[in-house]
């Protein structure tokens, strides 16, 4: 039963559907898991075993009536603290919201629970998801599968950690500026971010609403496409036949490959030649506008944050992470022009994008810039940690920017993830291609 627990979850679900697997064995598989765990109180903010329990259940009596309501109907997975759950405590990370408990589940939870998924608890993420990192004095910080000292990449950071670790099979988490690729990328998961508005955001707590989407932290691109389906009550786009041969990509030189870490930088070239090898086209691509657009991050991002937040922040600030506080409070210093300004500038940029990137499978880049960062340094040198939170972002936010769909792939080197970014919209094809990437860098 143990090596369930490195299991993809449509290996776990086709051994459900062959009969091999009880789903209720594999929940408590799960639990025992996550229960002896020493690393349990820093990954899960609450393990809802009488939840799991019970739907395991439902699902069991399912596969033996042949009855199943989807590949992973009795496949157990953990969603990021910031998805309302019935009757559990939903604070995103933060003292601000301390015994908030919702009544009902967030709309992508409750659609994933109606296609037979296992709630296996929640997990831990950066405060109110407002950095890259996942340091989190305030609740707990998630680790790093590579490194004990080490950031675990945020703000979907127990989400990737309860995958990683062997304690769920798949996480579900947000990603408004790179939360659930960062993570991803320095854990070495499939991370998918999707296009902002295709997945419902009801019953999730907000960040910057223009920006926030949801996505999977997987152990495969076959189980981030079988979790997009499933979150929106589909089976999720098909995969099979996909082929890297013919293939045209962008290697993107602009912003996203400046001042990387040595790793990253051979990891990156390696996967290049690995591509290219296995027939890809890759040419080098250079958007001068995306410079601009990163420089209207703060505006873009903080004064909507700040907006969202200010009431409940002013009241209590005692109760945040400094470093969070100081970030939030940094979007007061824009008005209203300035918010408008920024916005018609970056549709405008969109559109340069758009041309510039036309006829393209895939523009790639690393995922992170740098490698995780030491937690202690974080905490303990405030220009370390505002150097590594906006390098962290940096190139994963470049999809948020654009208002793009993007997965980051393991590329067999720790920590050293590859991104892939797709047109707004084209989840499908994008994770087409990433299949093809996937096997190609395997």
């Amino acid at each position: 039963m143990q090596e369930w627990l490195t299991q993809t979850a449509a290996e776990l679900g086709r051994g459900i559907e062959a009969g091999e697997i009880c789903p209720l064995a594999l929940t408590q598989t799960y639990l025992d898991a996550i229960d002896a765990h020493p690393l349990r109180d820093r990954i899960f903010s609450a393990v809802t075993h009488d939840r799991a329990i019970a739907e395991a259940t439902a699902a069991k009596a399912r596969a033996e009536q042949g009855q199943r309501l989807s590949l992973v109907d009795g496949v157990p997975i953990s969603w990021k603290d910031l998805f309302d759950t019935a009757g559990t405590a939903t604070e995103s990370g933060s003292d601000l919201l301390a015994g908030r408990i919702p009544d009902t589940d967030a709309l992508v939870l409750r659609a994933a629970t109606s296609l037979g998924t296992v709630c296996l608890g929640k997990t831990h993420m950066s405060e109110l998801a407002f950095s890259g990192l996942g340091l989190n004095p305030v609740k707990a910080t998630p680790p790093c599968v590579h490194d004990a000292d080490a950031a675990p990449g945020g703000s979907s950071s127990g989400a990737a950690a309860s995958v990683a670790f062997g304690l769920a099979a798949c996480g579900i988490g947000s990603d408004t500026g790179g939360s659930v690729r960062i993570p991803s990328a320095w854990n070495d998961l499939v991370g998918l971010k999707t296009t902002s508005g295709r997945l419902s955001l009801e019953g999730v707590v907000p960040l910057c609403l223009k920006f926030d989407t949801i996505g999977p932290l997987a152990r495969s691109v076959e189980d981030a496409a079988i979790y997009l389906g499933v979150m929106e009550g589909t089976s999720g786009p098909d995969l099979r036949g996909s082929s890297i041969k013919g293939m045209r990509f962008a290697d993107l030189r602009t912003v996203a490959q400046d001042d990387l870490e040595p790793t990253i930088a051979d990891a990156y070239a390696d996967a290049l030649t690995r591509l290219r090898n296995a027939g890809a086209d890759i040419i080098p691509l250079e958007v001068p506008a995306l410079q601009e657009a990163m420089g209207l991050s703060p505006v873009l991002f903080t004064a909507e944050a700040y907006g969202l937040w200010r009431d409940v922040i002013e009241a209590a600030p005692h109760l945040m992470f400094p470093e969070i506080l100081e970030r939030f409070r940094s979007g007061k210093t824009f008005s209203g022009p300035d918010y408008v300004a920024a916005w018609a500038k970056l549709e405008q940029i969109r559109m340069e994008w758009d041309q510039a990137t036309a006829g393209f499978d895939g523009i790639l880049c690393p995922a992170s810039p740098i490698l995780p960062p030491n937690m202690q340094r974080l905490q303990d040198d405030h220009d370390y940690y505002v150097r590594s939170n906006l390098m962290a972002l940096r190139n994963t936010r470049i999809g948020n920017l654009m208002g793009l769909c993007g997965l980051s792939l393991p590329t067999g080197v720790p920590s050293c993830g590859l991104q892939i970014l797709g047109q707004p919209d084209c989840e499908e094809a994008l994770l087409r291609v990433g299949a093809a990437v996937e096997q190609a860098l395997a």
